[in-house]
């Protein structure tokens, strides 16, 4: 099991495209009065517009993303600044990009149904993100097992409350999660 201090000191925020990564993700470094980085701006822009074609990422597009993912927090442990950031992070193999074996990093992530995340690209204006990929997105999401200590929140309650329960989480430090605990 990753090694991880009490409490941890930067969140990364996972889920499949229209989970709500940015919104909780903005409201929990609110509450936390941590910094925030929303991930998506870190795609190169050749991303960006695959992604607007309606085309899916392979790992060869996603890996420089991961790698700035990574900067991100190593540059957050260099300073010991607190942080929160957003990737999707659907591969086990993605997580241990950006995070492997870092101490004090702990993943969120952000649980609904296919149904309802739909629902929610569908009324989502502006984003570079096509509702299209939804399909793919959930057909490589590999949930984070316990082995990597996630907090696992489902997305079908509102907003304070799923970062009323992330953020006690988090001040918890590195227990295992419960999921049933989490669930509203």
């Amino acid at each position: 099991m990753r090694q991880s201090i009490n409490p941890p000191s930067i969140a990364v925020v996972m889920g499949v495209a229209g989970a709500g990564k940015t919104t909780v993700g903005e409201r929990l470094a609110q509450w936390l009065n941590w910094e925030f980085i929303e991930g998506d701006r870190l795609h190169p822009p050749e991303n960006v517009a695959k992604m607007q074609s309606g085309q899916p990422l392979t790992d060869i597009d996603r890996a420089p993303w991961l790698g700035a993912i990574a900067r991100a927090i190593a540059a957050w442990q260099a300073r010991n600044a607190c942080g929160v950031i957003t990737c999707s992070a659907l591969k086990r193999a993605y997580r241990r990009r950006i995070i492997g074996e870092r101490i004090g990093v702990r993943l969120v992530f952000l649980d609904g149904s296919r149904e309802l995340i739909a629902q929610r690209l569908a009324a989502r204006l502006g984003h570079f993100m096509s509702p299209s990929l939804l399909d793919t997105q959930f057909a490589i999401l590999e949930p984070p097992g316990a082995d990597e200590n996630p907090i696992s929140v489902t997305i079908d309650q509102p907003v304070d409350r799923i970062v009323e329960l992330i953020a006690a989480q988090l001040r918890a430090g590195p227990g295992p999660a419960r999921r049933s605990a989490l669930t509203g």
